[in-house]
């Protein structure tokens, strides 16, 4: 078993890191602050090669895996998480294009992600169905050679700032298999009916553009239908397995960047070396805080790389999700702990990163949803 990376794997990660530590810095308060981001960091990082990493050469992308996406992930959140969020979300959802879409939508669609020319955005919970994905309701009903679409999403990121919205809605309501009523259809922005309302006042992550769509009568032409009619629940689920794989490198890279701040903030502290019991407390913790990253990191990294290899695990997927996510938490909170009062300043990175890390928990399925699955998988006997 060999846990090395190649030499082209620890390139792509330094050149993540870079990227992030020279750009990051000088517009992460201020997006934070004003809930905006910097768009030019999107060519930038386009440019630098690390916008699309998962996208197939043939559409522009990288032509790389999830894994290295995974890396991205955690290089750009262990600098800063609204930031990084944001921009590793720009080609949200376009695996379902890549493993159901059309030629034509795949030429169409993916080429202007890697160039920085377009953003996606995945259009699927609602106001009353979040973790529940056979409980959606949006309608989207066939006439002629259109689909009309009626209905709402909520907590939508790239909501007010994505040109197309790949969106799960109910087709087959009478279908006798819940499991096939539901599909995926392309909605771009422009169309007429389709409303967005920024959300503002987020706990964290509030580089991240969120926000409230409403489809009122709109209408698309039935080519934008992603694969099957009455696949999507199935679309949405291999799209799960492996997007949870990746964003699980957010709960890593915020605790990776939690610990580091701390060990800073702690060398700094003199009085810490006169009291050998404060500091043999500190040193505890942040012992405890590194064994907890290195462990997410080695599940996350298995995770994606079995993905990668073709083997769809949904169990060890949620697990790396939510323990990675509870990790990133559980850090970023001892981080601040050993800040003392200081961690409650802005002027601290630590505080942007205590109401930044929760998301990861709920997000791309909760971990009470994250656990279900896992639980299911073993009464199924299919893990030990």
């Amino acid at each position: 078993m060999d846990f090395n990376l190649t030499p082209k794997q620890l390139e792509i990660k330094k050149l993540a890191r870079e990227f992030a530590e020279r750009e990051f810095p000088r517009v992460a308060k201020k997006c934070d602050r004003e809930e905006t981001f910097d768009f030019e960091l999107i060519k930038k990082a386009c440019e630098a090669g690390l916008n699309g990493i998962f996208i197939d050469k043939d559409y522009g992308g990288a032509g790389f895996g999830y894994l290295e996406n995974a890396f991205v992930m955690e290089e750009f959140w262990r600098v800063d998480p609204g930031l990084g969020g944001a921009l590793t979300c720009v080609t949200f959802g376009s695996e379902m294009i890549l493993l159901f879409g059309s030629e034509n939508q795949k030429r169409k669609y993916l080429p202007p992600l890697c160039k920085g020319e377009a953003i996606s955005a995945v259009g699927v919970t609602e106001p009353d169905a979040g973790s529940d994905v056979l409980a959606i309701s949006t309608r989207a009903e066939k006439e002629g050679d259109e689909y009309i679409i009626n209905g709402s999403k909520m907590f939508i990121s790239n909501g007010t700032i994505a040109n197309f919205f790949i969106t799960l809605c109910l087709t087959n309501p009478d279908s006798n298999s819940k499991h096939e009523r539901h599909s995926v259809i392309i909605i771009e922005a422009n169309r007429p009916g389709l409303e967005r309302d920024k959300l503002k006042g987020k706990m964290g992550i509030r580089a991240h553009d969120t926000a409230r769509i409403s489809f009122n009568g709109v209408r698309v032409p039935k080519e934008n239908l992603i694969g099957e009619e009455g696949k999507g629940f199935n679309c949405f689920m291999a799209f799960f397995n492996r997007s949870r794989a990746y964003v699980a490198g957010q709960g890593v890279g915020i605790a990776q960047g939690a610990l580091e701040l701390a060990v800073q903030f702690v060398k700094k502290r003199k009085t810490l070396r006169k009291n050998l019991a404060q500091l043999h407390i500190a040193q505890y913790k942040l012992a405890e805080m590194a064994t907890w990253v290195e462990t997410a990191r080695n599940l996350v990294y298995k995770a994606a790389w079995n993905v990668d290899r073709g083997k769809i695990e949904p169990a060890l997927i949620s697990m790396s999700k939510w323990y990675a996510g509870e990790v990133g938490v559980k850090v970023v909170n001892e981080a601040l702990q050993l800040h003392e009062g200081y961690g409650g300043l802005d002027e601290y990175d630590i505080s942007r990163f205590y109401r930044d890390a929760k998301i990861v928990e709920i997000y791309e399925g909760t971990k009470e949803i994250e656990k279900l699955v896992i639980a299911r998988q073993l009464l199924k006997g299919t893990i030990l």
